[in-house]
């Protein structure tokens, strides 16, 4: 550019000044260094033991492009969740003992041994997979960074991670209603405990010189945010109260605990909101003071960060505003009992509270603390063992609850997924099979209930009717039963009970059904007196069986024959099977077929 420009004067280019400036090689070159990861802090990478050495160096320049600023790799756990998979890699090429120095001399055929190997160690495939797919996308990252390097049958195998199908891995399952239950109620328990001794003001010992030493402590909780156990406040108080017979174990969390949130508090608060909001506890544990936003009608917005999700990081999720043990509620309360500690230890995140001796801001991993919550509270499993809490199937367990709450409807559960999603991932959980499966049972009890099968009665069963008129409950309202066993409502297969209520017609209008439809009909009311009519029409359909073709026999007359003799002669023995064999035979019963029944 010709010189320094100024306003009023034209600018020129020159040739050069569109030539672009090469980028700066990578200036970490040995193998123990630090990625600056986009969320969650620094990573210590240490790849020294790492041979060869070439491909190792290849390897480590891939793994901090991939974490760089706007890369796929963003989380610090991620970032460490590569670096333990790489070196399992290198330890496969050293048992195999093949001749890699770099990545020039890298095959297809190692990828495919790597997985074999990964295989024949024990690791289900699902498992398998998550190990294989950092693998590759290292790999790929080193084919971009070092084109010219990388052959063309590695470039190959490294379009796909795996050429075995894919098992997809069984989903997280969620908690019975029953521990929920009592995860809930304990959580409330201690959420509620923790608040009131938050508020209530502490009265000082009626000792006036113990009085003295918690004003003084008091001070210098007030002064400086903690009373640490070195301080001489503290010391007084403990001797003072350890000559005169008082508790003095964990005295420093106590007296810190009456102005601050302790790391005890910080379970049954986490545990509380989960299972209130269904947020992903990862996303719970990152909350900001901020998150509260766009307040109406009782409601108000949570907004958060999911760092997997990507291109959608920031997501809000509206839930129920007011008391302690609302959604909203209940992250005021954390807001407000916070800021005291917040002054002394200055931090944007939701969670800041105290622990031996210091202020500590944000939720690592608490199992130890979870462990210890639910002994305490002798939380057990459905099988009445001690339960182990897993923080991450507290969303499902939401999701559950939700399910059974909305009774299945797929278009209220799906809240934040679509339809197939919500189906897949939330509602076909082992929890709710009992429920899907109670489902089905009650859809099937509720077909053959509604089933229109005809009444069966033998010899005996129409004598309880003859002497119980008053007592059947079968047949419809208004139908005299000693009637309709004398054959005063006859049709030709059966007795019907109701002509003019037919279930295939509207009421008043005779049943249009033909008279085999009786077979299907719960009207009708089969007797030992309609046998031989059945055994004639039976006799029919087995000629009409030679007669037709099996399709067409099969639509006329396939339900039918299927009734008879699956449902109406096995209800009869044979012994009066075949004296209605014999009767048909003296005086065989005329069939009155329409002429469609012929064809």
């Amino acid at each position: 550019m010709s010189g320094r420009p100024r306003k009023g004067r034209q600018v020129a280019f020159s040739r050069d000044d569109g030539l672009s400036i090469p980028a700066d090689p990578d200036p970490i070159t040995g193998l123990r260094f630090t990625i600056s990861a986009q969320n969650g802090g620094e990573a210590l990478i240490n790849f020294t033991a790492l041979r060869p050495r070439r491909l190792a160096l290849a390897v480590g320049r891939a793994l901090r492009h991939l974490a760089a600023p706007g890369g796929p790799l963003g989380a610090r756990s991620t970032v460490k969740a590569y670096a333990v998979v790489i070196p399992k890699f290198f330890a496969y090429l050293a048992d195999a003992g093949e001749p890699v120095a770099g990545i020039e001399t890298l095959r297809a055929r190692h990828v495919d041994g790597f997985e074999g190997w990964l295989e024949a160690g024990g690791l289900t495939r699902t498992h398998l997979f998550t190990v294989l797919v950092k693998i590759v996308g290292v790999l790929r990252q080193v084919a971009i960074d070092s084109p010219g390097e990388v052959s063309s049958d590695l470039r190959d195998r490294l379009r796909y991670i795996s050429a075995k199908p894919f098992q997809r891995s069984r989903p997280r399952d969620a908690y019975s209603p029953f521990v929920a239950r009592q995860l809930r109620d304990a959580a409330r328990d201690d959420v509620t405990a923790a608040l009131r001794r938050l508020q209530q003001a502490r009265s000082l010992a009626p000792d006036p010189v113990l009085s003295g030493m918690e004003a003084a402590v008091r001070a210098v909780i007030e002064e400086r945010g903690l009373l640490r156990t070195d301080q001489p406040a503290y010391r007084k108080l403990y001797f003072a109260r350890a000559r005169r017979g008082l508790p003095t174990h964990q005295l420093g969390d106590e007296l810190n605990g009456r102005y601050h949130l302790t790391h005890n508090d910080i379970v049954p608060f986490l545990v509380l909101l989960a299972l209130e909001t269904g947020l992903e506890i990862e996303c719970c544990k990152q909350l900001m003071v901020d998150c509260l936003q766009n307040a109406s009608n009782g409601t108000v917005e949570i907004t958060y960060l999911k760092r997997r999700a990507r291109g959608a990081e920031h997501k809000r999720l509206r839930v129920r505003d007011g008391g302690p043990t609302t959604p909203g509620g209940l992250i005021r309360r954390l807001i407000e009992v916070t800021a005291r500690a917040r002054k002394h230890h200055p931090s944007q995140c939701l969670w800041v509270y105290c622990g031996a001796g210091t202020f500590a801001a944000g939720i690592r991993h608490p199992q130890e603390l979870v462990d210890s919550w639910t002994r305490r509270h002798d939380v057990i499993d459905d099988d009445g063992r001690p339960l182990r809490l897993l923080l991450s199937r507290l969303r499902k367990t939401h999701k559950a609850l939700w399910y059974l709450k909305t009774e299945g409807h797929m278009a209220r559960f799906a809240v934040g997924h679509t339809p197939g999603v919500a189906a897949r991932h939330y509602a076909d959980v082992p929890a709710l099979r009992p429920l899907h499966e109670a489902t089905v049972a009650d859809a099937f009890r509720e077909a053959v209930n509604s089933a229109r099968v005809p009444i069966v009665l033998t010899a005996e069963q129409e004598a309880a009717w003859r002497t119980g008129p008053t007592q059947v409950s079968a047949i419809p309202h208004g139908c005299d039963p000693i009637a309709l066993l004398d054959g005063e409502h006859d049709v030709w297969l059966a007795a019907c009970a109701g002509f003019y209520a037919s279930p295939h017609g509207s009421a008043g209008d005779p049943c249009p059904m033909p008279f085999w439809g009786c077979l299907e009909c719960s009207n009708a009311v089969i007797t030992t007196r309609k046998l031989p009519a059945i055994l004639s029409f039976l006799d029919f359909i087995e000629d009409q069986r030679r007669a037709l073709h099996a399709g067409d026999w099969a639509v006329k007359f396939g339900r039918a024959h299927a009734r008879i003799t699956a449902d109406v002669l096995p209800a009869f023995g044979p012994a009066i099977i075949a004296e209605a064999r014999r009767s048909l035979a003296a005086e065989p019963i005329p069939i009155y077929l329409p002429p469609e029944a012929r064809q």
